[in-house]
This record gives C-alpha cells, structure tokens and sequence, in this order.
C-alpha cells in the first residue's frame, strides 16, 4: 500500500509546525515502494538543530506500515542517529511482544 505525502506531513505535523515558525520546509520528494525521500529546506540548511529534527522525523515515519525506509536526500540524518533510532524502535517492538 503506497503513502501519501499528506500522510509523512500530517505524521510530521507537530515537528513540520515548529518548522514553520522558524522558516524551515519539509519537502517529501518522492514516497515509491515506502522509500521516503526527504530534505528539510529553508531555515533548515545549516542550522544545527536539523540533525535532531530528522531524527524525530525519521522515528515516527519508520513506526509506519507502509514506510520501508526514510532517506534525507541533504544528509540531514547522520548514520550513528540512523542506528541509535533503529535500536530504539527494535527494542520497543521486542518489549511489547514481551509486555
């Protein structure tokens, strides 16, 4: 089932608002086979808090069904946050299926 780009800003709604006030864009480039494609434009370039913006973005998209994968097209997500955040909603799902 494909994803709308409605559903990734209304999923981003609180973070894509705080965006807003400070001149920042989410642009969803493209969401095929659930690969969403990302930058965070505007306010955001260059401002030090995007890495921890992306980070947000990319642990509430990832909790999607349709979503595969989230891709920050301007390498607004470092690796280690990639993997601190996989770890994360790993170690949720296997706390819930013990819960």
């Amino acid at each position: 089932m494909a994803i709308s780009k409605e559903k990734i800003i209304a999923e981003v709604g609180p973070v894509a608002e705080i965006l807003k006030a400070h001149d920042g864009i989410v642009n969803v480039i493209d969401t095929t086979d659930g690969i969403i494609m990302i930058s965070l434009e505007g306010g955001c370039v260059g401002c030090s808090s995007t890495p921890m913006t992306a980070m947000q973005m990319y642990y509430h998209l990832m909790q999607l069904e349709e979503v595969n994968d989230v891709v920050f097209v301007n390498g607004e997500l470092p690796e280690f946050m990639r993997q601190f955040i996989d770890q994360k909603i790993a170690a949720e799902a296997e706390e819930a299926v013990t819960a």
